[in-house]
């Protein structure tokens, strides 16, 4: 992200030398416990001009910096004439500028005579809650801002909860803009009472409640006469003194990030030791593998160590000549992280769109990426009250507790056990972008002890007994195109050469699979999922499957094609314009498309993603379902799908 260091040209970035520290000290001056923590809550709270105020009262900025400001404020500034803006000390981009408000998470370093912090603002816009999820992972405290006018929001709820669930062990509430309520004790303790009882129900222990002013500075660095009932400390009192991680404790964990090989006499695997501490001699396991090692040498640019210790970067050198890869972990031998290819985790949704069941991504957990989907969604949460209600899917910015299936196992834990081997990111295979982050909340359910028994009659023998190759053949395309109209004369061509078929047309299958469905794009999702589900059963039965199905979504096809194995499935697109399925309309439904009477309806109202790129692409207004029929026989001829399986009935025996 961003730092802002300097002015540029286009966005007048933050003030020249932050973050920096106090005057003739600098960030790596020895200090009493590092402090992180963030701002966070609803927009316009007051989250930037707090920590404005924490860097401009504590005395943390120069001449030259305060001068700077002054200019920033005349042209960008919010409070007035001849007063300075402190939130443009951390809101840097032109368009927070321009806007008033935060997009991306600013970092600011900071120290006084008894604590270094590293302060982070977020934004409280809905649209950027996966900005303020980023900084909250590793914050030791969330300072949750709640407008004395406005009291308890949504989103100074969601904000809450996100915390709570990234292990933010200390919660402060702070009642900013009091001056605007004429320091009302009432409205303070109306407010905090309704959090605190919130955060109590959420499970939130440690809640601190303190009333200030971010614009005027009163409570927030010294206490303020202003606020002669509120016996508590200031915020900065506060911060300065409260319990701070001392760094991940427990049985040795270091992610392998890379497998350092400069020469071929040394081979060393680099890291972050996340937990623990290691030296050279002790026992160690390298997983998911399994592999026993022992660490010979702890390697770094300032010489080799006699220890490591958690958050240290450092290549291990191991005794044992066994194979370690990006992505595997090394634990203590007597302690070993749990390897698993089934998680229970509480997900955020930090996709434009949703999270959907079944749908193919990109887990990364530690340093190992794999490929996942969720299995269910156990449900999804309430953020006004908690409730825990069914869920089909996680819309943007939604929390839920999900199953999640991976394609390979990997070594993690929990999330309260662990930050670095509890926590992930879900990736889009497509766009790349992150679309949710989630913590593991068990590393195994009910399904990891269910192990289907291996029979002996298996595919192969089913295939053989068939004497053909199994695959699937997926018939896409607008309703009308005549999917139907061409598997029937397939499948009488392929019956007719003596292989053994079975259809699955959509329209039937509605009437008894998913007779339970509706057309919702979720619903069709399921539909879809349901059908390869059904399809790559009847191929383990040795069958060659005709499939006819609109499948409007691309993922959910690809999806399909997951589920049924890549060399098994062909995709075949049955293409032709609107106009012409529209002319044909067998069933009459686009006449009533047309009419209202049957809304969602696939190339009226809603979209059909054509494939980008099939295995078959057949015009079906160029030729007669006939001619496209002998077409895909070709196509199976050519790709050998006819041709009898080669291993021999007698392999049983």
């Amino acid at each position: 992200m961003p730092d802002g260091r300097g002015i540029g040209p286009a966005d007048d970035g933050p003030l020249d030398g932050l973050p920096g520290g106090s005057p003739g000290s600098s960030p790596g001056s020895p200090q009493r416990g590092l402090l992180r923590f963030i701002t966070c809550g609803s927009v316009d709270d007051g989250k930037s001009t707090l920590i404005g105020r924490l860097l401009y009262d504590s005395r943390q900025l120069f001449d030259d910096q305060i001068t700077q400001l002054d200019g920033a404020s005349r042209r960008f500034g919010t409070t007035g004439s001849g007063q300075l803006d402190l939130a443009l000390l951390v809101d840097g981009l032109a368009a927070e500028r321009e806007q008033g408000i935060t997009i991306d998470v600013a970092y600011r370093f900071f120290s006084t005579s008894r604590r270094a912090f590293i302060a982070a603002d977020t934004p409280g816009h809905v649209q950027y809650t996966r900005n303020m999820a980023t900084a909250a992972s590793t914050a030791d405290v969330a300072v949750l801002l709640a407008d004395a006018r406005k009291g308890v929001l949504p989103q100074t709820r969601r904000h809450s909860l996100i915390a709570h669930l990234l292990g933010v062990r200390q919660i402060v509430l702070a009642v900013n803009k009091m001056d605007a309520v004429d320091w009302d004790p009432a409205v303070f303790e109306a407010i905090a009472a309704e959090y605190t009882d919130f955060a109590g129900r959420l499970g939130i222990g440690a809640v601190t409640c303190i009333p200030l002013s971010a614009l005027t500075g009163d409570n927030v660095c010294s206490p303020s006469p202003a606020v002669g009932w509120y016996r508590g400390p200031s915020l900065l009192g506060f911060l300065e003194t409260v319990e701070s991680a001392d760094g991940p404790a427990g049985p040795f964990r270091m992610p392998a990030q890379w497998v350092n090989r400069p020469h071929a006499d040394f081979r060393g695997v680099a890291g972050t030791v996340a937990a623990g501490r290691v030296r050279p001699g002790d026992p160690v396991v390298v997983l998911p593998a399994g592999r026993a090692a022992t660490v010979a040498r702890i390697v770094t640019m300032d010489g080799d160590l006699d220890e490591a210790v958690a958050e240290q970067a450092v290549t291990l050198v191991l005794a044992e000549d066994v194979d370690v890869a990006r992505g595997d972990l090394l634990a203590a031998a007597e302690a070993p992280v749990p390897v698993t290819d089934r998680l229970e985790a509480r997900i955020l949704c930090l996709d434009d769109g949703a999270l959907l069941p079944h749908r193919s991504y990109l887990l990364q957990i530690g340093t190992a990426i794999v490929g996942a989907r969720i299995a269910a969604f156990v449900h999804a949460i309430d953020v006004d009250t908690l409730e825990q209600r069914p869920a089909g899917e996680l819309a943007a910015n939604q929390i839920g507790l999900c199953r999640v299936v991976l394609d390979r196992p990997v070594a993690c834990e929990t999330y309260r056990e662990s930050r670095d081997l509890g926590g992930f990111i879900l990736i889009d295979r497509v766009s790349n972008a992150t679309v949710g982050c989630g913590m593991v909340t068990a590393t195994r359910w009910a399904a990891s002890d269910l192990h289907p028994h291996p029979m002996v009659v298996d595919r192969a023998a089913r295939a053989a007994a068939n004497r053909q190759q199994p695959c699937v053949l997926w018939f896409t395309g607008l309703s009308g195109a005549g999917k139907s109209s061409v598997a029937d004369r397939v499948e009488q061509e392929l019956h007719r050469r003596g292989h053994r078929t079975m259809s699955l047309d959509g329209d039937a299958l509605r009437h008894g699979l998913g007779r339970d469905l509706g057309f919702t794009d979720a619903d069709r999702r399921e539909n879809v999922r349901r059908v390869a589900e059904v399809a790559r059963l009847m191929a383990e039965a040795g069958l060659i499957v005709l499939v006819s199905l609109i499948a409007p979504f691309r993922r959910d096809r690809e999806a399909a094609r997951l589920c049924i194995g890549e060399g098994d499935f062909i995709e075949i697109f049955v293409d032709a314009p609107l106009d012409i399925c529209e002319g044909r309309d067998p069933k009459g439904l686009y006449r009533k498309a047309r009419a209202g009477t049957l809304p969602g309806f696939t190339g009226i109202d809603s979209p059909y993603e054509a494939p980008v790129e099939p295995d078959l692409h057949l015009h079906a207004d160029r030729e007669t379902p006939e001619q496209l029929a002998r077409r895909v026989v070709a196509h199976l001829d050519a790709r050998g799908a006819l041709a009898p399986f080669p291993q021999p009935i007698s392999h049983l025996e």
